[in-house]
């Protein structure tokens, strides 16, 4: 499907120094992996979402171009890697995510742990947010991460349940409500945030049940997106959602509790993360 005249992102050319950086540290981003169409706006801030644990994914989602895969051994050094290239970019927000280990134990949450540790020792002042996958309903695992103490704590639910076969077919609806459900009841004073794509055949009527089971599983942030095919391995675009549906899907999720929503074509969960941290932060 050709892209809609709204849906248009801007080729920058400043983009050099933010890619020797992560090159230098030996770093991944989410930006890069999964083809993210807002990387040019970041790159040039510059600021990235780190992408830890490796490259390749245990999983294969419809959705993601990031690589399936055998993933290699976890780098011990990673964490200090991450805090020194966070430095270098002055960062006062800082975006952790990682692959899907499902390999792992602990599905990778000590990792995650480290790094957030990392981070708060080289930039004391920044704001830390992870996104994290579902650690396969590890509670034990979820509490790792969190006693770690980021101040925001992301899982995307990323579709809703009926497509969750051809999207995330190792995934479960229900389990993702319950990691955002238990990230509070652990750690009631840490936000917790979630995200979905829409225009992969999803109804309005679904997507409003997203909405309100999020919001049951006290959900405080929220990002809604157009779903953008990365590659021809992909899903393709069912649809193209208008921006006046994704304004209206920001009023009804505003009015249902969130504390902020961010909702529009490329919108992603790591773009403005800080401006929602701070936005959504001092809603009473």
């Amino acid at each position: 499907m050709r892209l809609p005249d709204w849906i248009k992102t801007r080729h920058r050319s400043d983009l050099l120094e933010t890619n020797h950086l992560l090159r230098r540290h030996r770093l991944a981003t989410v930006c890069e992996e999964a083809r993210c169409p807002n990387r040019g706006e970041c790159f040039a801030k510059p600021t990235a979402t780190f992408l830890i644990l490796g490259s390749h994914c245990t999983r294969n989602c419809g959705f993601c171009s990031v690589i399936s895969g055998r993933p290699g051994p976890v780098d011990m050094h990673e964490p200090e890697q991450v805090a020194e290239a966070a430095a270098e970019m002055k960062l006062t927000y800082v975006v952790i995510t990682s692959v899907t280990r499902d390999d792992l134990p602990d599905g990778g949450a000590e990792q995650f742990a480290k790094t957030i540790t990392a981070v708060r020792k080289r930039l004391p002042e920044a704001k830390v947010e992870v996104l994290t996958p579902d650690f396969r309903g590890d509670g034990v695992a979820l509490k790792t991460v969190l006693t770690a103490q980021p101040d925001v704590f992301n899982h995307n639910i990323e579709t809703v349940p009926r497509l969750y076969p051809v999207v995330r077919p190792q995934a479960d609806y229900v389990r993702s409500l319950s990691v955002l459900q238990h990230a509070k009841e652990i750690a009631p004073h840490i936000y917790t945030k979630s995200g979905f794509m829409v225009g992969l055949g999803e109804t309005g009527e679904e997507v409003l049940q997203v909405l309100s089971d999020l919001r049951k599983s006290h959900c405080d942030f929220l990002t809604v997106g157009q779903y953008l095919r990365p590659t021809k391995n992909n899903l393709p675009v069912v649809e193209y959602i208008l921006p006046e549906t994704f304004e209206t899907l920001r009023r009804r999720a505003r009015t249902m509790g969130f504390r902020f929503v961010a909702s529009g074509p490329l919108v992603r969960s790591s773009l403005h993360a800080d401006e929602m941290y701070r936005a959504g932060s001092w809603v009473a």
